[in-house]
């Protein structure tokens, strides 16, 4: 592929970034980015001297591998169950962290990419992450590594993974990147309000009260005449809704929008003049404590990795408190499916082009995505849905309880959804669009301008961020 279109691809919304500075490290720095708006952030995970076993690995593959993320979530569990693989490979780990707002991590990976064959040795990219709404840009460029022909993951290293997660990545039959989550969605209730409310807490009890739209909206109206929201803001049913559309967000060049977008429109300026919910916006302080144990709102729509990583953390009434019943609301909620399957997010690691550190990747790859033992621990010890079949269903028939869900076995409702999971309808445009369409209709929902208005403000930013996008 011609380094043009390749620029075209990896460069739709890009802007002149700066590269990040990698290399040796002892400790974590931080420095603005004015290019991007945001602020960077180097980590070196791991500095380990080699050992007499590692020194043949070592002089086979780079002294430093610079990983590419938006956060410190897989930072975490690279830490908590592959750190040891630097050492029997004689490298260091660099996790190159810059926020996703903006379009920031996109845009300072994309720069990175383009210089990659310019790149030192030590400064080249040689792992990035990537996520659902935008996978497809990267792994249809020549950036992202065939994971077996290129890695060397196997077959039968990867058959015990989730259908879907294979095939969001993969192009023309070749796989370019893999995972340690699939990400099914739920809905997480407020067990107390449930009782109050609708008389129990069973998690079949509460399904029933949520199993299609026109229940869930009249349990809404039971919320708010009982003094609670149904839901905390705008954007909350948003995914439930847009992993539902019949059709891709464009066809060719020009901009869909699905009549599922609108219902999901229609539903949440009913539920805002209702009072149905407490007008908050996704990620702001108001939202998170929402989730507290002050808040009045009933439940979330959240998938795999919001329960464990996002909820929990939000419903303690001190995060630096041991995380037990008691603290806050921990115990107080439990899940259910909702009135309609759908899926939240993912992040896949994708091995780039130009890496000298083939062998470390191959193995981490393995050990953080493919090995069933691996799999199944980190869900026995974070709560988090990881990409093995067999494992999660082994958990899902077992006694497991979940704590923090009132001794709710989650994995086992996770299992069923995970199989409802459709990415037939994704497109390059996801993050950019989806964001749009929920930002700009935020002042519709509030009363500030007509629906003409907000959806010519939603075309105004999308073309923005795609120019060669149409109405």
């Amino acid at each position: 592929m011609k380094r043009k279109l390749l620029s075209m691809l990896l460069t739709v919304s890009m802007m002149a970034g700066v590269l990040v500075g990698c290399g040796s490290q002892e400790t974590a720095t931080t420095a603005d980015d004015k290019s991007a708006d945001t602020k960077k952030e180097t980590v070196v995970t791991e500095k380990d001297t080699p050992t007499a076993d590692s020194v043949d690995a070592a002089t086979e593959q780079g002294k430093v591998v610079n990983v590419y993320c938006w956060n410190d979530e897989f930072k975490q569990r690279y830490e908590a169950y592959a750190a040891d693989l630097a050492a029997t490979h004689g490298v260091e780990v660099n996790f190159v962290i810059v926020a996703n707002e903006n379009n920031a991590y996109q845009n300072n990976l994309d720069a990175a990419l383009m210089a990659q064959e310019s790149a030192a040795a030590d400064d080249k990219v040689d792992v990035f992450l990537v996520e659902a709404d935008y996978a497809s840009k990267y792994t249809k460029s020549e950036f992202a590594l065939d994971v077996v022909g290129d890695v060397g993951l196997t077959e039968a290293d990867l058959a015990g993974q989730y259908q879907y997660t294979k095939d969001i990545v993969t192009v023309d039959g070749v796989q370019k990147g893999t995972t340690w989550q699939a990400t099914p969605g739920l809905f997480a209730y407020r067990r107390s309000i449930a009782k109050e409310v609708l008389g129990t807490d069973d998690p079949v009890e509460v399904q029933a009260a949520l199993s299609n739209w026109d229940n869930f909206d009249a349990t809404a109206a039971k919320m708010k005449e009982a003094g609670y929201f149904m839901l905390s803001g705008y954007d909350d049913s948003f995914r439930t809704f847009s992993n539902n559309v019949s059709a891709p967000w464009v066809d060719g060049t020009k901009i869909v929008i699905d009549e599922n977008i609108m219902r999901w429109v229609e539903q949440t300026k009913e539920y805002t003049d209702a009072g149905y919910n407490n007008m908050t916006t996704l990620w702001a302080p108001e939202w998170s404590a929402d989730q507290g144990p002050d808040g009045k709102v009933f439940g979330f729509f959240y998938s795999t990795w919001g329960i464990n990583f996002t909820l929990l953390g939000n419903s303690l009434a001190d995060a630096t408190a041991p995380q037990e019943v008691g603290n806050g609301i921990y115990g107080d909620y439990g899940v259910c499916e909702g009135p309609q399957p759908y899926y939240w997010g993912g992040t896949w690691i994708c091995a780039a082009k130009g890496t000298d550190n083939i062998p470390f990747i191959k193995d981490m790859m393995y050990r953080l995505t493919c090995d069933a033992a691996t799999m199944k621990q980190i869900t026995l010890d974070t709560q988090d849905y990881t990409n093995n079949e067999a494992a999660m269903n082994e958990i899902a028939n077992s006694d497991y309880a979940s704590d923090f869900l009132g001794g709710q076995n989650h994995i086992a409702l996770f299992a069923e959804a995970a199989k409802k999971i459709d990415m037939s309808n994704i497109s390059d445009y996801d993050q950019g669009l989806n964001e749009a369409i929920q930002q700009n209709f935020h002042e519709y929902f509030e009363g500030n301008v007509d629906k003409e208005t907000a959806l010519e403000n939603f075309y105004t930013a999308a073309f923005e961020k795609y120019p060669e996008l149409t109405k």
